[in-house]
């Protein structure tokens, strides 16, 4: 299960880093003209975007990091939980403006930093 929680950790690692990164460098009308996908950001300044892009850099850090440095691991799980509330709010975003079909994603993140999130805080936790 440690190794299956890895493996989570580091491709939610990777998606959130690679997400926020392209958030914080491109402009909001570009993501906008990106299709569907990418409309959300008409309800959010362009500052917004940016700022959702450095939350999502800061968790993907916060993913990781704190466990391979072992330096106050206990992020881990809270960086989890952080992506989770973030992922709930993506996912409002997305019910208010009929994006149903895009819940569905918004859904899996959810469950998948939940899973790290249960995982590092019991079972297998860095902290035992």
């Amino acid at each position: 299960m440690n190794l299956a929680l890895w493996i989570v950790t580091a491709l939610l690692a990777a998606a959130y880093l690679l997400g926020g990164a392209f958030k914080m460098v491109t402009p909001k009308e570009r993501i906008a003209a990106a299709g569907r996908s990418g409309r959300w950001v008409e309800d959010f300044s362009a500052g917004g975007v940016k700022a959702i892009g450095a939350v999502e850099v800061l968790a993907a850090v916060g993913l990781v990091l704190p466990a391979v440095l072992d330096v106050a691991p206990v992020f881990v799980p809270l960086a989890a939980l952080g992506l989770v509330l973030l992922m709930a709010g993506a996912a409002a975003v997305r019910l208010r403006r009929q994006e149903y079909r895009l819940v569905a994603v918004d859904v899996l993140y959810i469950v998948l930093a939940a899973f790290v999130a249960w995982g590092r805080l019991g079972p297998w936790s860095f902290l035992h």
